[in-house]
């Protein structure tokens, strides 16, 4: 009994190893990312700064 099991798991082995079969598809693969992307912007003007550019606003 101990030498028929190897054999008979070599033998199914063997019978499954020819089942896979791997082909291209027809049409090709698209990846759809959807990607949001938002972006914050933090300024602080000291004192000084706000001053002149409230004084010069044609500055920028």
């Amino acid at each position: 009994m101990k030498r028929l099991f190897p054999i008979m798991a070599l033998g199914a082995a063997s019978a499954t190893g020819g089942c896979v079969n791997v082909t291209a598809p027809d049409k090709p693969i698209v990846i759809n990312l959807n990607i949001n992307v938002t972006q914050e912007v933090v300024y602080r003007l000291d004192g000084e700064a706000k001053t002149l550019i409230q004084q010069n606003p044609d500055i920028f």
